[in-house]
């Protein structure tokens, strides 16, 4: 689990592999052409990019001929909500406790 939200926190570090993420996730399947014509860096970096997004499980590929079309895996994120779940709650306690706190202080 921890491996898995590592992987995940790592490869959405970069700002082009989160904007490559985002646009398969909210366009859909996309070819590497396409990907690299909208990242706005060179094909060899967009290649770099959806490679580290595949080790991490965001992305899976499917070779059609000569290309290679990706498309976003979001359930691939359930590590990541897991985790700012954890510390959702965590902060929620600890705000209800400060809360409690302060109406014991105007008392």
């Amino acid at each position: 689990m921890q491996a898995a939200t590592e992987n995940v926190f790592k490869a959405l570090s970069d700002p082009t592999r989160r904007a490559i993420f985002e646009h398969l996730s909210r366009d859909g399947e996309q070819t590497v052409h396409a990907l690299t014509y909208r990242a706005g860096v060179s094909q060899p970096a967009v290649s770099k990019h959806l490679r580290v997004l595949k080790l991490a499980s965001l992305v899976r590929d499917r070779r059609e001929g000569r290309e290679t079309h990706y498309r976003a895996q979001p359930q691939a994120l359930a590590p990541l909500v897991d985790w700012m779940s954890l510390y959702g709650t965590f902060w929620r306690d600890r705000f209800d406790q400060l809360e409690n706190l302060l109406k014991r202080m105007d008392k």
